[in-house]
């Protein structure tokens, strides 16, 4: 699992418009700042960052999208912030049935998308599921008792001597 991801940008100040405007509409904001470098991500963390690099190399960046709308407002942010067009929101079944990416070159090239791998109304879908049904009260807990039991290394019915013990008598 990664912990963070950085990049080389070859303009910190304009790289970082960029990204904060991209990057709004997935909640992904600026967490830590410094001089030669920001950190972007959520809730505190910084997971994504930026930092000063005069001949950055080409990278290609996925973020999670939570659904496609968010998709598209990420790639409608970013190029309005100045990033230019590398694929429009749309399916990419060669990847999967429910791959829905866009694509953008940010100021110095890089590849960054959006992404959502959830099919249409999948999150609805399962607000409306069945719930599961009741069981008698203290079924589940005998069931587990049984199978711990079952599970438990079986004891010798051979009594094993006592041990000696190697505390002192007090005087």
């Amino acid at each position: 699992m990664l912990d963070h991801l950085g990049i080389g940008v070859s303009n910190v100040a304009r790289s970082k418009d960029f990204y904060v405007a991209a990057l709004k509409p997935l909640d992904i904001g600026v967490i830590m700042e410094f001089p030669e470098g920001v950190g972007l991500g959520t809730k505190g963390k910084p997971f994504f960052w930026i930092g000063a690099n005069a001949h950055p190399s080409r990278t290609h960046v996925a973020f999670a999208a939570k659904d496609r709308p968010a998709v598209a407002a990420f790639y409608q942010a970013a190029l309005a912030a100045g990033g230019t067009d590398n694929g429009a929101p749309g399916l990419r079944t060669h990847y999967h049935a429910n791959y829905y990416g866009a694509f953008v070159h940010d100021p110095d090239g890089h590849n960054i998308e959006a992404v959502c791998h959830t099919p249409p109304g999948a999150a609805m879908a399962a607000t409306r599921s069945r719930p599961a049904p009741a069981r008698k009260a203290g079924t589940a807990r005998k069931a587990g008792a049984k199978k711990r039991a079952a599970k438990a290394p079986k004891r010798s019915a051979k009594k094993r001597p006592a041990k000696k013990s190697s505390a002192r008598k007090r005087r």
